[in-house]
């Protein structure tokens, strides 16, 4: 493989990618990300980390305590997923993406060990992350979990402080179907002496937390419980105060662990998460006449929290280019959309999206109207078209629709 894109092609031939073909690429055990670890010299136990999980939220609270980090003068590795149009998206370090070359020469290097261990996608990329981490001498890394956390392959990390940030149902099929089975296997990011911090205190959720904090003698701190700030954020939307207090809850915690941050830095931090880390497909306005949003609100709760946002800005009507994985509650997701939105269904160039006709099916079944398109573009080219200048356009429903119109 000389190119990076050759490189990149090779992988996701070889290997199941959860962000393209579902559960049937999620695997239930550490063995895999563990043997990966151990022909790299597990360089997960040479960083020190702050692991990241949750439903929603959890993205861009990592995203927050990257940016913060970062403006205290650390180097900040940072792990996320899914990308939206590179790869690369990833792995960074003080916002600068892992170089293709580096992935060309990590892919050649191992190669026959990846061959025989025959990992997911996901799998190998973890272990990417920490080695790329470990060899550029980060000095902490924010690491997010994929899918839960008990079994996801980041879950091999002995991080400094674990965060969890709400709880709501995703993945039922892998996790459980009632909050109390998701927040058991969020839970299992908690490690023995390690502090946790809750971004929201949920009835159906506390208790999980507050036992599991007991039995592995980690204190555990729920940052809506602390003081109530109104933070100066450059990412939109009241969720992302909640996302604020649970990072700024979380350096609070650092702050006796050897990090350091002040006030002016955490302050600073929220003010420039997309410059600092490039973060996008959190409510991103890309043009003013007809307000144009893109969002990566991809389940219920996230649709809900969106709308409720959407509907501080009160348009006459709101077209919703919109396109929806298999795999969610597509009803619940529909039912939080005011009255006054049409609706654009849009097929994707990714597999687990619904092809438009099938959307549009559901949404008709509930009295929801609107138009098929085959591709995401198509969608947002006739909603320009329909959309007057008091009007809104979104373009939502997965981080798969948002990742096609940004490519």
């Amino acid at each position: 493989m000389k190119t990076y894109q050759e490189t990149i092609d090779f992988l996701f031939s070889q290997l199941p990618q959860f962000q393209k073909i579902g559960q049937k690429a999620y695997k239930a055990n550490l063995n895999n990300i563990e043997a990966i670890c151990s022909f790299l010299g597990n360089p997960e136990k040479q960083i020190k980390t702050i692991h990241v999980a949750g439903s929603n939220g959890k993205g861009s609270t990592s995203h927050m305590l990257a940016s913060v980090l970062q403006e205290a003068g650390y180097k900040v590795g940072l792990y996320t997923s899914p990308h939206l149009v590179d790869f690369r998206e990833r792995i960074k370090i003080n916002g600068e993406e892992i170089t293709e070359q580096k992935v060309i020469e990590f892919v050649e290097e191992f190669q026959p060990k990846l061959a025989e261990i025959r990992p997911s996608f996901f799998e190998w990329t973890v272990g990417l992350a920490f080695y790329h981490f470990k060899h550029q001498g980060t000095d902490i890394n924010v690491i997010e979990t994929g899918v839960g956390g008990r079994l996801d392959s980041t879950n091999v990390i002995e991080p400094i402080v674990s965060v969890i940030t709400n709880i709501s149902l995703e993945h039922t099929t892998i996790l459980g179907d009632t909050l109390e089975l998701i927040a058991t296997e969020k839970a299992g990011i908690i490690k023995p002496n390690c502090p946790v911090v809750i971004g929201k205190t949920q009835i159906e959720t506390k208790e999980i937390f507050t036992q599991k904090a007991l039995e592995n003698k980690s204190n555990i701190y729920f940052a809506d419980t602390q003081t109530s700030v109104s933070y100066k954020l450059d990412l939109k939307g009241e969720i992302q105060q909640e996302n604020a207090r649970t990072a700024t809850t979380t350096c609070s915690v650092i702050n006796s662990l050897g990090f350091p941050v002040s006030e002016s830095q955490q302050a600073a931090g929220l003010q420039n998460v997309i410059k600092n880390t490039r973060l996008q497909g959190r409510f991103q306005v890309v043009n003013k006449t007809p307000l144009t949003v893109f969002d990566t609100a991809h389940n219920p709760d996230g649709i809900r929290i969106l709308c409720n946002e959407i509907s501080k800005i009160n348009p006459a009507k709101i077209h919703v280019v919109i396109g929806m994985a298999s795999d969610k509650n597509h009803k619940e997701m529909f039912f939080h959309f005011p009255k006054q939105s049409v609706f654009y269904f849009c097929s994707s160039t990714n597999e687990r999206v619904l092809k438009g006709v099938e959307l549009e099916k559901i949404a008709h079944s509930l009295n929801k109207t609107g138009t098929t398109h085959t591709s995401v573009a198509d969608g947002l080219e006739a909603a320009k078209a329909q959309a007057k200048p008091n009007e809104m356009i979104v373009v939502t429903g997965s981080n798969f629709i948002v990742a096609d119109i940004l490519s």
